[in-house]
């Protein structure tokens, strides 16, 4: 019955947290009929209503607010201490979550991802590729990466990666035609291919280092992309100048594949950073995937 008893509250809070039954059983791997039970089981356990259901929503009763107030440190802390035991064995194992967007898995995750798994094989390690600004405890994710100013408050943040600048770039034939731009001003002569962030529908703002000044420029356009790899690509095929953090084309930059572009006035970005939950790195899962990526010298 313990155990039993266990579940059903794990699964009352996975439902609170998720806003809905399929949520949770999406994050749970169970079917939302197993959840749905599960929840019944509990309520009828307690004798009162947890949820207030509609056919659109789902909300907290008053005893759900109780419950759920009381539980979830107390489970958060069952879970680190379980996790603390489990640690005491020489090999870390179990499931590990990570979100990063895409231009990091490819800078930083994806040339030794192999390499940890083969040298962790008891840890299950997911990687989640989003360019969407995630909730990593709401979604249930152990570790993020992102630029440093872009990180909650609250969170653990150790660099992967120092700052870096936002490069524009061509290639020889485009700037043969077209001329090559000498200052800020001389973008309005020429095409970029802008960049779209998906989950705001927003234009990414164009913004250069004027001896120390940050300028917002607004050339004409050629196309829009919401993909690095398309930017990259574009502007190898001559459409426009391009835009990219640096270590990106580092490579096409060094062969002349890409020529760069009023470099004296590109933009800095903040350095790379891992980030997590406090409590996150007390587990050893975690903490071996963490120590893996800041110690191992990409650039």
């Amino acid at each position: 019955m313990k155990g039993s008893l266990f579940n059903q509250v794990d699964t009352f809070l996975t439902i609170a947290q998720e806003g809905s039954i399929r949520g949770a059983a999406r994050k749970l791997e169970l079917s939302p009929p197993a959840v749905s039970n599960a929840l019944k089981q509990l309520e009828s356990h307690l004798g009162l209503p947890l949820f207030t259901r509609t056919t659109r929503t789902i909300e907290l009763t008053e005893a759900g607010k109780c419950l759920m107030g009381q539980a979830s440190p107390a489970m958060d802390a069952l879970y680190l201490a379980l996790e603390s035991v489990k640690d005491l064995s020489q090999v870390p194992s179990g499931k590990v979550r990570i979100t990063v967007p895409r231009f990091a898995y490819q800078l930083i995750v994806e040339p030794i991802y192999a390499e940890f798994c083969a040298l962790y094989p008891e840890i299950e390690l997911e990687i989640s590729v989003s360019n969407t600004s995630i909730n990593i405890i709401k979604e249930g994710y152990d570790a993020g990466i992102r630029f440093g100013h872009r990180i909650e408050e609250g969170m653990v943040a150790r660099p992967l990666m120092p700052k870096m600048k936002e490069a524009l770039f061509a290639t020889a034939d485009y700037l043969e035609r077209f001329g090559t731009p000498h200052s800020p001003q001389d973008l309005q002569h020429h095409k970029l291919i802008q960049y779209r962030y998906m989950p705001s529908n927003q234009l990414a703002p164009l913004e250069l280092n004027d001896k120390g000044e940050t300028i917002r420029v607004t050339p004409p356009l050629s196309m829009i992309v919401n993909d690095t790899d398309l930017m990259i690509d574009a502007a190898s095929k001559g459409l426009g100048i391009g835009r990219i953090v640096e270590p990106m084309i580092r490579e096409a930059l060094s062969s002349g594949k890409l020529i760069p572009i009023l470099e004296e006035y590109w933009l800095d970005y903040p350095g790379l950073y891992i980030y997590f939950p406090q409590h996150t790195q007390k587990a050893r899962r975690v903490r071996v995937l963490v120590d893996f990526l800041c110690h191992y010298k990409l650039f």
